[in-house]
């Protein structure tokens, strides 16, 4: 299977008793579907269209062992053989399809949303209300037995192994951490005896399960909190994990509760390779790679130019599962790039809703969403070329129909032609490449610089509007001054003086504000990203150093900006709920001034005036040189009704449908789901 472009990242892993098939594990990820028998089968569909696509090694969602383990009340665990047996189904579905899978064996510890959580001193998250009992020894000796009893039902559920959950800030991370372990007995007080608790449970699971079981442990390699564990601790434990029969050690990096980004867009592509490579050159047992892998050819490079033999990657085999078989073809160029966004998919999951992806909205959805090829084939026109247009037309045009794509403008994108543009939204633009070779593959005629009018649409058997949004203009006294811009123009290049005002504190006003304090520096390199953020690499943290933290040094903002907003409150409220706190703290440490509950005056020579409240008091002057106006959206649906008086009903989709924030999570989507009902 390995191919010239990609010969280690294709080529097969002996693991001694077994061996996979290629180098590309896909990662841990929660979906929503552990938690209830009902949904078994759909994921296992789920598990079967990645295996399918030709991953090598899958690990499941996580698992608890036993019930103060849950993640939630009654979620996903592994205690009985009726809970094993069921399983066989999702292991049977990816050995069909010849890959091989690992069973999470997970404890949330003080992470648990319920009364029943445990951890190993009663320390409360800063993210959960439920302080956490602390374990006795007692507790500990029997949270050992339910973990190796939760490695044997896998085995007997047909499972290859399992991933022993140590990172993350879970209950393993708890035990290895003095941030929250204060145990002055046998389980704490000193380094070696706060790695006791996970070495003992990977030595007791190997004597239980065999030689012939995959054991890989997944381990905390940055805490990224203040008092997480030191970098001596961290090799020391991984030599005894290796020692005690893990098979692979799999890459944890930061808590759930960190203040360093780990995982969204603005992090720079394979940020964490090099720790991984760090510790691999202390055991002998195959490391992974982890987080913010997203392409093949990124993934090949770091296995040819470090230590590492695997990687693994999560979300972008959510967005795309035929990620290794493409890139097996050479087809890389086709491959549905994961852009970090976490909207479908970690957005979900934090607020218990089942895990999809917002470019590929099949995802955990497979039984229901189903694209086969269509029994009639139809001439389709699709008016506007944003991502509900795009979705739309690839789908439709990949069933068979034979699609017509019209866009106004000179380049397909829609509002991702704005997103990618926004400093840390660069891979948004791998999406408009996606499009690009997709429509160029299913054979779809392309019409730039076309704006479709009534009497050409007539002659199509379906028209679909993807015709998007404009920004909303708000009734301010002088909103025509030439002071004022909207937030297309601002983004696409227009002049922009030292100090501006942005109108609208929601996604868009966020990442103007980003785009405004940061457009005149060039990209940040990895050193200037972890310097900004205060993250050391572990290994070069100084040997006092715990949590792999030091002091940000944000580079200074390129303009001062004002964010204002009408309503009252921290602003920033509505962004998403892994990534919002990021876009915050970025603002924060540029200096950005957020001002709430804002009356707009006027806008005139002196810049914008503004008040404060019912009562319209602190009347003040923002002596700015620009106002940017993101006050919201609004449809842009103007052929609907001569298309209605003709007879035809279009399929109105994406921004022109609702205009309300802006969601390319629902425009994909219905885009994808108009196409599959063609």
């Amino acid at each position: 299977m390995t191919t010239p472009s990609y010969p280690n990242l294709l080529s097969p892993l002996d693991l001694g008793f077994t061996t996979l098939r290629n180098r590309v594990v896909m990662g841990s990820m929660h979906t929503g579907l552990e938690d209830r028998a009902r949904d078994t089968d759909q994921l296992a569909a789920y598990f079967a269209e990645r295996a399918r696509g030709g991953v090598g090694l899958i690990i499941t969602g996580g698992y608890a062992p036993n019930r103060t383990g849950w993640l939630l009340p009654f979620a996903a665990q592994m205690v009985s053989s009726s809970e094993a047996k069921r399983h066989r189904r999702i292991t049977a579905a990816v050995h069909d399809e010849g890959g091989k899978i690992l069973l999470q064996v997970l404890h949330a510890g003080r992470y648990a949303y319920h009364p029943l959580s445990v951890s190993a001193s009663s320390i409360k998250a800063p993210i959960n209300p439920f302080r956490p009992r602390k374990l006795s020894s007692r507790g500990v000796e029997d949270t050992i037995v339910d973990f190796v009893r939760c490695a044997l039902l896998a085995r007997e559920a047909g499972y290859d192994g399992v991933e022993i959950m140590g990172s993350e800030g879970y209950l393993l991370n708890q035990f290895l951490a003095p941030r929250t372990n204060k145990r002055t007995d046998a389980w704490g007080g000193t380094p070696e005896k706060r790695r006791r608790m996970p070495v003992e449970i990977v030595r007791r699971t190997r004597e239980a399960v065999g030689r012939d079981f995959i054991i890989c442990y997944r381990m905390s390699m940055a805490d990224y909190v203040d008092q997480g564990q030191s970098w001596d601790e961290i090799v020391a434990l991984a030599t005894e994990v290796e020692a005690a029969g893990a098979t692979i050690i799999n890459t944890g990096i930061g808590w759930h509760e960190a203040r360093v980004p780990t995982i969204v867009t603005s992090v720079p592509n394979s940020a964490f390779v090099d720790v991984s490579n760090a510790v691999a050159e202390h055991v002998g047992i195959p490391v992974v790679a982890s987080n913010r892998i997203n392409m093949p050819q990124s993934a090949e490079q770091i296995l040819s130019d470090g230590r590492v033999q695997l990687v693994s990657m999560a979300r972008p085999l959510l967005s795309d599962p035929d990620w290794v078989r493409k890139a097996a073809a050479d087809a890389a160029d086709e491959i549905n790039t994961c852009i970090a966004c976490n909207q479908a998919c970690l957005d979900h999951a934090f607020v218990h809703k089942t895990v999809s992806c917002l470019l590929n909205p099949r995802a955990g959805h497979e039984t229901k969403l189903v694209l086969g090829p269509t029994r009639r084939a139809r001439r389709v026109a699709v008016v506007g070329a944003g991502p509900a247009g795009l979705s739309a037309a690839v789908t439709a045009a990949e069933r068979g129909h034979t699609v017509t794509l019209f866009e106004a403008g000179a380049a397909i994108g829609g509002q991702f032609d704005l997103a990618r543009r926004i400093p840390g939204k660069e891979e948004f633009n791998e999406t408009i490449r996606y499009y690009t070779t997709m429509l160029a593959k299913h054979g779809v005629q392309v019409r730039l610089n076309t704006r479709a009018d009534v009497v050409e649409l007539a002659h199509f058997d379906d028209v679909v509007l993807a015709t998007g949004v404009v920004p909303r203009m708000p009734d301010i006294p002088g909103i025509d001054h030439a002071m004022v811009l909207s937030y297309t123009e601002a983004i696409l290049g227009s002049p922009i003086g030292k100090s501006v005002a942005v109108v609208g504190a929601g996604g868009i006003g966020f990442d103007v504000s980003e785009f405004l304090v940061t457009d005149e520096s060039p990209a940040l390199n990895l050193k200037e990203w972890k310097a900004e953020w205060g993250a050391l690499n572990p290994p070069e943290a100084p040997q006092e150093t715990r949590g792999a933290l030091t002091e940000p040094i944000p580079l200074p903002p390129a303009r001062e900006v004002f964010l204002l907003q009408r309503t009252k409150g921290p602003q920033g409220r509505g962004l998403g709920k892994t990534t919002g706190w990021v876009h915050r703290a970025s603002l924060k440490a540029k200096g950005v001034q957020q001002l709430s509950g804002v009356n707009y005056e006027r806008i005139d020579d002196d810049g914008l005036h503004i008040s404060f409240g019912k009562d319209r008091s602190d009347p003040r002057v923002l002596a700015v040189d620009n106002v940017i106006i993101c006050a919201g959206q609004e449809s842009l649906r103007d052929l609907e009704d001569g298309l209605r008086r003709i007879g035809i009903d279009p399929h109105v989709i994406g921004g022109a449908d609702v205009a309300a924030e802006i969601d390319a999570k629902r425009a994909i989507r219905q885009g994808t789901e108009l196409a599959a009902k063609l």
